[in-house]
């Protein structure tokens, strides 16, 4: 997910979207704990989207 693509969305949708790549995050860690990760490089490219997300949200705050 490019910042690009975030910065044309609303902050409903920013936030949705943070919610869900949360919800994935738990789910990683759920698998890690358990030991079963189909895919460890998940975890860098989830908690790289979710910071995306909160600085466009931060960017978008200063505007208003």
């Amino acid at each position: 997910m490019k910042a690009k693509e975030l910065l044309n969305l609303s902050a409903e949708e920013l936030l949705q979207k943070e919610k869900e790549l949360k919800q994935e995050l738990f789910k990683l860690n759920m698998q890690r704990y358990t030991g079963r990760v189909d895919k460890p490089h998940m975890f860098r490219s989830v908690k790289k989207d979710i910071a995306r997300i909160e600085t466009v949200l931060k960017i978008q705050a200063r505007k208003k």
